[in-house]
């Protein structure tokens, strides 16, 4: 076997010191640290976890002086596994690719270090280890998704199908579009009753399609309402002034942390979603409150022009 072949499927650590530049780096390394998650862009890897292996080697700019014994003054082990659990908790990712590059991002955040080797595998996909190994540098990368720069606060409104059909639907957008807040739309399935399977899997998301193929009939009422199914795109409607209508599968299906509402629940669907906003209340119009949701919900009829 070549010395490039071997190197290839070798520990992260020999193939840190293989590509070593002039100047020596001290190394910091994670072997083996196997974790059960969702993970996969396969139909058959949702709703089941399977073992993901880390190994990651981070090089590190050599420390003058005495440590002292000082764990204040190194890279500690624990950044290391912190960033593969942030990352983790942080949503459902399809791809191994994604979660390597987002660790590598949160570890280079660190001031001492230089050089981040990230390899991951699935375990339990195949006869044998399936994974991918990136290599990334200080400066290299973009910076970390801001924590910082959030969105603006917006204003969350659950419609029911009275809502969607009334006559006063054009004037309450132009009310709610009035307070200068980024307005997203969220509603239940339509009247027309879906599919019934005995899955529990596949009846879920039944039951999400169907309320996204309401969100597009709300669509059709008013030209300013634009379906949107991710976070990347309602961040951007809202910086950016677009009033939204909540398509929830991928958001609620990537969920780590998902809600025990269940679609047929659409409001305390809805009043979930809001409370990953950590909105101050959702407005429902032209449908019943459940008994208990994520935020205060307040009540409007559907008989009513203003609110």
């Amino acid at each position: 076997m070549t010395s490039e072949i071997r190197l290839a499927f070798a520990h992260p650590s020999e193939r840190s010191e293989a590509t070593a530049g002039t100047d020596p780096l001290d190394r910091i390394s994670l072997r083996d640290h196997i974790v059960k998650i969702e993970i996969g862009a396969f139909q058959a890897e949702r709703g089941v976890t399977q073992r993901i292996c880390f190994n990651v080697v981070v090089e590190v700019q050599p420390l003058t002086g005495p440590i002292d014994d000082d764990v204040d003054r190194i890279l500690s082990y624990d950044k290391v596994t912190e960033a593969i659990a942030f990352e983790l908790s942080d949503e459902r990712l399809n791809l191994l690719e994604t979660l390597a590059e987002r660790v590598a991002e949160r570890i280079l955040l660190e001031p001492q270090a230089r050089r981040a080797f990230v390899r991951i595998e699935k375990l339990d996909r195949g006869p044998g280890a399936l994974g991918v190994e990136i290599v990334r540098s200080q400066g290299q990368l973009a910076p970390v998704r801001p924590e910082e720069e959030s969105p603006p606060q917006p204003e969350l409104v659950y419609l029911g199908n009275d809502a969607i059909a009334s006559p006063y639907l054009k004037g309450w957008i132009d009310q709610l579009e009035a307070t200068g807040k980024p307005l997203i739309f969220c509603v239940g399935a339509s009247e027309t009753a879906a599919p019934q399977t005995r899955h529990k899997m596949a009846q879920r998301r039944i039951d999400l399609l169907a309320i996204e193929q309401n969100a597009w009939v709300l669509a059709s009422k008013d030209d300013r309402c634009v379906v949107v199914n991710t976070r990347t795109e309602l961040d951007w409607a809202m910086k950016n002034g677009q009033t939204c209508v909540w398509a929830p599968s991928k958001i609620v299906l990537d969920a780590v942390d998902g809600p025990s509402a269940q679609p047929h629940d659409a409001v305390a669907l809805a009043a979930w979603f809001a409370n990953t906003f950590e909105a101050s209340e959702m407005l429902v119009i032209g449908a019943d409150l459940p008994l208990t949701a994520s935020v205060p919900l307040r009540a409007v009829s559907v008989r009513d022009q203003k609110f």
